[in-house]
């Protein structure tokens, strides 16, 4: 079946997460993806672990299915490089603005030899600025960019996301950008480049927090678990556990205030809007909380989803992927693999009924693609020896 994106051809350049992790959702989509690594190590997260599976560490497997692995040292291998560039329409790179310009990588570099290049960048605070000079990663991005200073208890220290959010989202954000720019060079056959930073991409998923913030210049409290301004939004302790209670709207407060028994809160005057239940955080929380406890987890959710409130349990992973919707759409795939026998990983969350994601590949081993390819860029079985001789490839 036809895909959305096959015919496109993109050179990953990039390593750790936030640009493989592009390139991959590109090769779901049907893109072909050449990924280019460094001669004997690769990219950086091949050492990232424990755990490993077949030699492979997890880290690198969940971000570079779909791709074929081609060894190059940049600085012998030239010739190869300005190949590959001529040969796609997009290159995805994530290294500082210095390392650029030294191993002659910038936009203007690679548009000298392919002027239709779409150049997808990512760093840590963008190509320009008084920051542009400074390593980012994705740590520093959330402590920069102030979502760390939002997350964690009221009382507590700043907390980081449990997963490299900003990496992510940066990728997303390249990944639209690329897409915006294949329809416009399809218009005007002109290329450009994609300028994404960790630290804007951080910011702006800041959304109502930043809005709240820049219409009343108060600094935003952290409020763990609960929800700045809607009541109740949280999660809370049940017999067996915890659980999420999401009454977000009138409706769902009043059935929710049935199913705890207490109908005269509705027209309480101190939580019968969310305006007031906002105003009373405390005391009606500590009410709530005590009757939650009466009660399992089982009982409450199953009592909720009977009468349409919102809600959930918080699961750890095992439940994640044993989950009846989560495996139904295909959110845990495998593939099969070279030396691990078969890899598991997090499947694609872009359903497309024409043209729908393909998991064609696992992540290749390193290197594993370089003979094909190098051949398939016009090198003859000598020439890819003889680079192979002089550690070239």
């Amino acid at each position: 079946m036809q895909q959305a994106l096959q015919g496109v051809k993109v050179l990953d350049l990039s390593r750790v997460l936030a640009g493989p992790f592009a390139g991959q959702i590109l090769g779901d989509l049907g893109a072909e993806v050449i990924k280019v690594e460094v001669p004997d190590s690769g990219d950086t997260t091949r050492g990232w672990g424990p755990p490993y599976i077949g030699g492979e560490s997890a880290y690198y497997l969940c971000a570079n299915r779909n791709k074929r692995s081609l060894t190059l040292d940049f600085r012998k291998g030239r010739d190869i490089l300005e190949r590959l560039v001529k040969w796609a329409d997009v290159v995805l790179l994530n290294l500082r603005v210095d390392s650029l310009e030294r191993q002659k990588l910038t936009y203007d570099d690679l548009k000298a030899i392919n002027p239709k290049i779409i150049y997808g960048l990512i760093t840590g605070f963008g190509t320009s600025g008084p920051y542009a000079h400074k390593s980012g990663f994705d740590v520093v991005a959330q402590g920069m960019g102030g979502i760390m200073s939002l997350t964690g208890e009221p009382d507590g220290e700043p907390m980081k996301v449990g997963v490299a959010i900003v990496d992510v989202t940066s990728a997303l954000y390249l990944i639209i950008g690329i897409l915006a720019a294949l329809h416009h060079r399809e218009q005007t056959g002109e290329g450009q480049m994609i300028d994404v930073a960790l630290l804007d991409s951080q910011v702006s998923w800041l959304v109502n927090v930043a809005s709240s913030y820049l219409v009343t210049g108060n600094r935003p409290k952290r409020y763990g678990n609960e929800h700045a301004t809607i009541v109740p939004y949280q999660v809370f302790q049940v017999q067996d556990g915890y659980i999420i209670v999401a009454a977000g709207s009138e409706k769902q407060w009043k059935d929710f205030c049935d199913l705890l028994g207490k109908p005269k809160w509705k027209e309480d005057d101190r939580y019968r809007t969310n305006k007031d239940r906002v105003h009373n955080r405390a005391e009606l929380i500590a009410k709530i909380q005590e009757i939650l406890l009466t009660k399992t987890s089982e009982e409450w959710l199953d009592a909720m989803e009977h009468a349409d409130i919102p809600g959930g349990p918080i699961n750890p992973l095992d439940k994640v992927f044993e989950n009846p919707q989560i495996l139904h759409r295909e959110m845990l795939i495998k593939l099969p693999h070279p030396t691990a026998g078969e890899v598991k990983m997090v499947g694609n969350p872009i359903k497309m009924n024409a043209t729908p994601v393909e998991y064609r590949q696992a992540p290749p081993l390193l290197g594993q693609h370089t003979e094909e390819i190098l051949h398939e860029l016009g090198y003859a079985l000598e020439e890819i020896q003889t680079l192979k001789a002089n550690k070239i490839v």
